[in-house]
């Protein structure tokens, strides 16, 4: 008979290992905290304190001036119905989310890619990190959340922002190394130095592709955003939670509806940046 191996407690390590963290940076992590909540209520307050259609209004101009008129009849019709169907609070709850990790995780994404895309050395170990992040379910990532910031938005934001980064790491290394390398040389010819090359010959060639990482970016970050109703986070995805736990089928199909309406806005407003960016390239 085999004698039995004995099982890697990984578990209670990684258990251990987050427990740690939470009780070595608990005075940063609540700092962290009190930082963003301010900023999630500032954005939230802001956008509450604007009339409904004075907000529409901007967003449809936004719109025109991006893609065209259709896309700014949509954006009427669209929120038009969220507020009707009295929605509102808890889609600019959810935009309020959305916007703060988009932000945060370009700012942290882009200079991560850009130096990838240049050392072949961090390029190696990015890209399996990357492999794994966007593998790993959605709702692992809300674990390590809550020990260091607790219930609430601003783990959300936490959660979000792990989850959404890929995309923007990513697509700024592939637009970046995607640089035909005759441009590259004739640059060298003239003596740009890596600063000149960068900003001026690389960044503005990989534009478009960073676009469409910032674009598969704030999608995930709405979609983690409504996913976080598990833990507390206000917003569309607390609707459908709520109406899960209380079998209410019909507000649930509802505030999906008010989900996809503000999804399709935002995609369709991004891939319009991105297609401006193609032609200017």
């Amino acid at each position: 008979m085999m004698s039995s191996i004995p099982t890697l407690p990984l578990s209670r390590w990684i258990e251990q290992g987050l427990n740690s963290l939470t009780s070595s940076y608990s005075g940063v992590t609540r700092s962290v905290s009190r930082f963003t909540q301010d900023g999630i209520d500032l954005l939230n307050d802001g956008l509450l304190a604007l009339p409904e259609w004075l907000l529409i209004a901007a967003f449809a101009l936004l719109c025109w001036r991006a893609s065209g008129w259709r896309l700014a009849i949509g954006a009427v019709a669209g929120l038009g119905l969220i507020w009707n169907l009295g929605l509102w609070v808890p889609m600019i709850q959810t935009l309020t989310l959305v916007v703060i990790a988009t932000l945060v995780a370009i700012v942290i994404a882009l200079p991560i890619g850009i130096v990838a895309a240049l050392s072949n050395r961090l390029y190696k170990v990015v890209m399996p990190l990357l492999d794994f992040m966007q593998t790993m379910p959605a709702f692992v990532y809300l674990i390590p959340a809550i020990p260091f910031f607790g219930i609430g938005a601003v783990s959300a934001i936490f959660a979000t922002v792990i989850f959404s980064m890929p995309p923007a790491i990513r697509l700024t290394i592939l637009g970046i190394r995607q640089v035909p390398e005759d441009l590259i040389e004739a640059a060298d010819a003239y003596g740009a130095t890596r600063r000149q090359k960068l900003f001026k010959v690389q960044l503005p060639l990989a534009l478009p592709t960073i676009m469409a990482g910032v674009n598969q970016t704030i999608m995930l970050a709405l979609s983690m955003v409504v996913i976080a109703a598990m833990i507390g986070a206000d917003g569309l995805g607390s609707e459908v939670w709520r109406a899960i736990q209380r079998l209410r089928s019909g507000d649930g199909f509802v505030a999906g509806i008010a989900v996809v309406i503000l999804a399709m806005l935002l995609d369709r407003l991004t891939q319009s940046l991105q297609k401006r960016s193609s032609n200017k390239k």
